[in-house]
């Protein structure tokens, strides 16, 4: 993508009375989806494994409980506790919506539609989606 940019520059810069019409680079060759599909195969793992952390959380099962404690702080520890548990279920949904996300980019990657941004139709840039690899609009379309 650099390299065609570059290309672009140099004719503008020393023909710039001609009109060339450069091919635009339309999809991630399979070497560019292989790579990303390790990116997100990787973050994947990761995020199923703190889900499953999370999971244990919500229902006690991770072995953090204080129900082996005196029964004098029971009553002052029941609202936080009641807050955590609300706390700890958003970041499990938040952590499920991002799990479901790098799915469906593994699903892109398949059908060779990865890093097609939905709005504009081109391709987002590399570097976008090795920092979000679940991404399916370009910045320029998201800030819209």
């Amino acid at each position: 993508m650099i390299l065609l940019q570059r290309v672009q520059l140099y004719y503008k810069y020393f023909f710039p009375n001609r009109n060339f019409i450069m091919a635009e680079k339309t999809r991630y060759s399979d070497a560019e989806l292989e790579e990303f599909r390790t990116i997100i195969k990787e973050k994947l793992e990761l995020a199923q494994r703190d889900y499953e952390q999370l999971k244990l959380s919500i229902m006690n099962l991770d072995g953090n409980s204080t129900d082996d404690t005196s029964p004098t702080y029971k009553v002052f520890e029941e609202g936080a506790n009641t807050l955590s548990k609300e706390e700890t279920m958003r970041l499990a949904q938040r952590q499920l919506k991002f799990i479901q996300g790098l799915q469906a980019a593994l699903v892109r990657i398949e059908n060779k539609t990865y890093g097609i941004c939905r709005e504009t139709g081109k391709l987002i840039p590399a570097e976008r989606l090795r920092a979000v690899p679940h991404a399916t609009l370009s910045i320029e379309a998201k800030s819209k």
